[in-house]
């Protein structure tokens, strides 16, 4: 998505690690074919199952576009957290694959590869969520529950059976890390299950801690209903004419103040998905303090799925509506 005539304040740029200059350093090396910033940043993240699962996932996608962990198993395989970048990496090749040629012979090699690198990486590093993470984000590809850890009947009798335990084990390491709840969401969409999506979040998401950004995924959901829905101007409205929808946004906005009064920062894409939800609700202030804040970095999403066509347009007429309002 181009963004370099965004409205100020700054130039808005995609960049997977967004904030954690950290890992941008070690992104841009494995981009490189160098990895010793990634190494070093496995072994500082790994007492933060939360920054370590999001580190990981952020490396292993930049990983999957060079041949680099081939050499860095060559050279160093007793490296700690190497399993886990692999495991990274055969699980997006899997979803990839499968969500685009399902049933291929190359989608079921590639899946039964990746439940191979998460069954060694579980094996290999008993805390690590990542392994769990990997069998659950595999389940959106099951879409008729044929695998029996995909139909567990669920600890709430208002949600229907699905990958329970898996969502349970990377629990257990993290009890509220953000990809668990995002890959079990995507799990009921994948399927065009709406509301088990909705009653999956109403039955997790009110606990979140205060200021997690678990508090963004019903702004998710809206996207994904309006990418659903055959009259988008008719699901648009839900921004501005449904007042739950509204609360909601606000609610997340309240969170999203905490975690930086917290000196905590969101994802770039959960805090993209809030400045596009304020400003569709018309709480165009609100919106601008969000991109203000996230600036230079932004998201490909919500912009891409709510406008595929035009991406760089809606995000500037937000930008630029927000800022207006804002003074």
């Amino acid at each position: 998505m181009n963004t370099e005539s965004a409205p100020q304040p700054g130039r808005l740029v995609q960049h997977p690690a967004g904030h954690d200059g950290e890992l941008r350093a070690a992104v841009e090396e494995l981009r490189q074919g160098r990895w010793y910033a990634a190494r070093a940043l496995l072994a500082h993240s790994w007492s933060s199952p939360g920054l370590w699962a999001a580190r990981t996932q952020v490396l292993g996608a930049m990983a999957g576009q060079n041949d680099v962990l081939r050499h860095w198993a060559s050279e160093e395989p007793a490296t700690f957290g190497l399993t886990t970048l692999h495991t990274r990496v055969a699980v997006d090749q899997a979803l990839l694959v499968g969500q685009h040629q399902p049933d291929s012979p190359d989608a079921v090699a590639l899946e039964g590869t990746a439940r191979q690198w998460c069954w060694l990486g579980a094996s290999v590093l008993a805390s690590d969520p990542v392994p769990w993470l990997g069998l659950l984000t595999l389940a959106q590809l099951d879409l008729n529950q044929a695998r029996p850890e995909h139909r567990v009947p669920a600890p709430d009798q208002m949600l229907p059976p699905g990958p329970w335990g898996l969502f349970d084990q990377a629990r257990r390491i993290d009890p509220w890390g953000r990809e668990a709840f995002h890959r079990m969401l995507r799990v009921w969409l994948a399927r065009g299950e709406i509301g088990p999506a909705t009653e999956f979040l109403a039955a997790y998401q009110p606990s979140a801690p205060e200021g997690s950004a678990l508090h963004a995924l019903p702004l998710y959901l809206y996207v994904d209903r309006y990418r659903r829905a055959k009259r988008k101007e008719a699901v648009q409205l839900q921004w501005t004419d449904d007042q739950a929808v509204r609360d909601t946004v606000l609610n997340a906005f309240s969170h999203w103040q905490t975690a930086l009064a917290q000196g905590g920062r969101w994802p770039v894409s959960d805090e993209s998905h809030l400045a596009h939800a304020l400003w569709a609700s018309r709480h165009r202030p609100q919106a601008a303090e969000v991109f203000a804040a996230m600036s230079p970095f932004i998201s490909a999403q919500p912009w891409q799925i709510l406008a595929p066509d035009r991406p760089g347009n809606l995000l500037r007429e937000a930008t630029a509506q927000s800022y207006a309002v804002a003074g």
